[in-house]
């Protein structure tokens, strides 16, 4: 069985986030950690290895750096990685998965995973549109997946309870928290890593050109949240204590 796990490296989720003189998101001195939701996709990927042969490819889409993040999938025990430098211009949900589509066109699979959404952005787009440009079924958020010969019984997340989908292979899924507990790559797992192949494209080598890719959406601007205000102490006894604090709530805050 040929498995493929779309993952991110995105801003560790303990970073503080700055702007820079130009107003940008200031990506310097940050660290950088694979996408928590898609450590529960290589997860998955690697559990359902174990139970029966197959392989597990890592497919991103980024620059140098996002090979750490790919390097970490290929620890944890996958057994190769896909990089595709999209270049310098700007990406939105629309680009990533087109060159991500175009890249896993070319590979077998039976089953794609992914984080249902990425910490950075909170999109939640990019493996479904990989799977409608494929023209495969997903199913979202789920948080249990059985593989039975050629077909496979999800559990997804639904408003005030859980459903079951049954779905014929090759198919799409995206993994919630829940799921399973990701394992930590062993120092063997760390050493093996390193000798394991990552295949490193250009988007000409998937058949595209920056034009092609162009964002459909922008960012105009970014702003921080204001900086919270410090707590107020109110003085006396309850009585009046209280009384002075249903005045601020009423009067200076608003909420009431």
């Amino acid at each position: 069985m040929k498995i493929l796990v779309c993952l991110k490296q995105t801003f560790d989720t303990e970073a503080k986030i700055t702007l820079d003189s130009n107003g940008k998101i200031e990506s310097k001195g940050v660290s950088m950690i694979m996408n928590p939701y898609d450590e529960f996709a290589v997860e998955e990927a690697l559990r359902i290895k174990e139970k029966g042969e197959g392989e597990v490819t890592v497919v991103s889409v980024g620059g140098q750096q996002t090979q750490d993040a790919l390097r970490q999938a290929l620890a944890m025990g996958a057994d190769k990685a896909v990089l595709v430098d999209p270049g310098a211009g700007e990406m939105d949900e629309y680009s990533t998965a087109t060159v991500l589509a175009k890249a896993i066109g070319g590979m077998e699979y039976d089953i794609i995973l992914g984080g249902f959404r990425a910490v950075d952005d909170g999109s939640a787009q990019v493996v479904g549109r990989v799977a409608e440009l494929l023209n495969i079924p997903v199913v979202n958020v789920i948080t249990k997946l059985e593989i039975e010969g050629g077909n496979a019984l999800a559990t997804r997340e639904v408003e005030g309870g859980s459903e079951v989908i049954e779905v014929a292979l090759p198919a799409a899924f995206t993994a919630q928290k829940g799921l399973n507990e990701p394992r930590y790559p062993s120092m063997k797992g760390i050493m093996k890593a390193k000798k394991k192949p990552m295949d490193k494209k250009t988007l000409a080598d998937v058949g595209l050109d920056e034009s092609q890719i162009a964002a459909k959406v922008k960012a105009l601007s970014f702003s921080l949240p204001e900086a919270r205000q410090a707590g107020k102490v109110i003085p006396g006894e309850a009585a009046e204590a209280a009384k002075e604090l249903a005045r601020l709530l009423r009067e200076e805050a608003k909420v009431i």
